[in-house]
């Protein structure tokens, strides 16, 4: 039996590249936001919420953040291409 159309398929598939790409973006950024704070000594898992701690988990977030951003304009510069398939 022949379906004819693998739209739903395609969309499927679409969606979760979106999702991992996303993931690995956001991830891969905030670890190298806390690696960024742990070379400049600053520990997020310091007892207590010292300024040190604060600064370090604003470099997680901000490292995410740009990951997620990078992953973002990657997948849209990837949609403008033709496509090899």
């Amino acid at each position: 039996m022949s379906h004819g159309n693998s739209n739903g398929h395609d969309n499927t598939r679409q969606l979760l590249v979106n999702g991992v790409a996303d993931a690995v973006g956001f991830v891969g950024g905030a670890l190298l936001g806390f690696w960024l704070g742990q070379l400049l000594g600053l520990d997020i898992f310091a007892p207590g919420y010292g300024t040190g701690s604060l600064v370090g988990i604003a470099l997680v977030g901000l490292g995410g953040g740009l990951g997620l951003h990078g992953a973002r304009r990657w997948q849209n510069s990837r949609r403008s291409q033709p496509s090899k398939d």
